[in-house]
């Protein structure tokens, strides 16, 4: 009888063990690239809700998360294919946050998690293509940054509110870029402004003076630089300013960080622009959590921390770490019904899970699934003064 009690408990032990296993999340990032100087944070963002959860004991009975990061390049499609697949395939990973840049995360998408049946959320892949009525993705992929649709709308608002009716476009020659020129010039024309020239530009050029030549030609009141700020985008706005082409400027989510400020300063002094961001409690509470161990308010942080997030709620609510059994889960934890969860706050939600009640993440950016799920979308509206990044307005 002895014996039997002792092995019954051995293998009830043993199932704990198992069920209680590592759960690793895929982190891929253009850790080179365009962006290289958004993505550090970006990855920590996501990094410190996987701690939350660990330090917590509460996934999955007592599983502890762990990252894996690989480099989308936010460019090359291939390189960011062959990366995701080694997350999949050598790593094992059990879901994957990212990846950033559109084109490399519908590529991933179409080729590794879709193939593979991995569940994705990306903080900032924001192509409009990335939808999903235009997606055939599984109910695998979803985004806690809006759709570029939006933003076009909103950069027609922000730019119609400064009294600018007629703006000269360059985008880098991407989904990302021309999805969001389109959805741009869309928006703006029907509001009843002028589009002068809509021309791409290629990243990785020494000289970018015979696009702006072309760009001054057009003219405009302001230059919009849908490019990105450790790549092209920059070089369009120092060639511009050193021609005496264009002095002020419009720009985009790829376009803001820390290097646009350094690059330029006061030499854009009036420049505007927007990036999916949010006043919200839950973006001070992040704030908070991070202190100074990292930039809490670069763009898609905050958004890099929501993702993780839904994905191991989602898992606590489905009781598997299977992407195929916690797919159905992330609109649930997302949305309401349910108790409102705030940045630091990751164990609570596991625990109401755990007993069976319902959460309403709402996270560091106002989490708000819709469609097949992607963000609602809230922007940070930016100024340039004193040669720096400023707030004007949330949107």
């Amino acid at each position: 009888m002895k014996k039997l009690l002792t092995a019954t408990a051995a293998t009830a032990l043993m199932a704990g063990t198992a069920f209680a296993e590592d759960v690793k999340i895929g982190v891929i990032l253009g850790f080179t690239g365009p962006i290289e100087s958004l993505t550090p944070s970006m990855a920590d963002g996501a990094e410190l809700a996987m701690q939350e959860v660990t330090d917590s004991g509460l996934l999955l009975d007592g599983a502890t998360v762990s990252s894996v990061r690989a480099d989308s390049t936010c460019v090359d499609a291939g390189a960011a294919t062959a990366a995701a697949e080694r997350l999949v395939t050598s790593d094992q990973v059990d879901a994957i946050m990212g990846a950033d840049c559109s084109g490399v995360t519908g590529a991933i998408l179409n080729n590794v998690a879709v193939a593979n049946g991995v569940v994705m959320i990306s903080p900032s892949a924001t192509s409009p293509g990335l939808s999903h009525n235009d997606n055939e993705d599984n109910g695998l992929f979803f985004r806690t940054a809006p759709s570029d649709a939006r933003q076009g709308v909103v950069m027609t608002e922000v730019l119609m509110e400064e009294g600018i009716n007629e703006v000269a476009v360059t985008y880098t020659n991407n989904d990302y870029g021309k999805g969001l020129a389109d959805s741009f010039q869309a928006a703006f024309e029907a509001a009843g402004g002028t589009v002068t020239i809509n021309a791409a530009h290629e990243d990785g050029k020494a000289d970018y003076s015979a696009e702006v030549g072309a760009l001054a030609a057009a003219g405009g009141d302001r230059l919009v630089v849908a490019g990105y700020v450790d790549q092209g985008g920059s070089g369009i706005v120092r060639a511009a300013i050193d021609s005496g082409a264009f002095d002020t400027f419009h720009f985009p989510d790829g376009m803001i960080g820390a290097k646009l400020q350094e690059n330029f300063g006061d030499e854009i002094e009036g420049s505007t622009g927007q990036h999916p961001g949010t006043d919200s409690e839950g973006a001070a509470m992040f704030a908070e959590m991070v202190g100074d161990t990292f930039d809490a308010t670069s763009p898609f942080t905050p958004e890099s921390y929501d993702a993780a997030a839904l994905i191991m709620l989602a898992m606590e609510a489905a009781g598997s770490k299977d992407s195929n059994d916690f797919k159905d889960h992330v609109m649930d934890v997302a949305n309401a019904p349910g108790e409102q969860i705030f940045p630091g706050e990751l164990a609570k939600a596991l625990q109401i899970l755990k007993d069976g009640g319902d959460v309403d993440y709402v996270g560091a950016t106002a989490v708000e699934l819709i469609g097949g799920g992607e963000s609602a979308g809230n922007y940070r509206q930016i100024v340039i003064e004193g040669g720096e990044i400023t707030t004007a307005q949330y949107r």
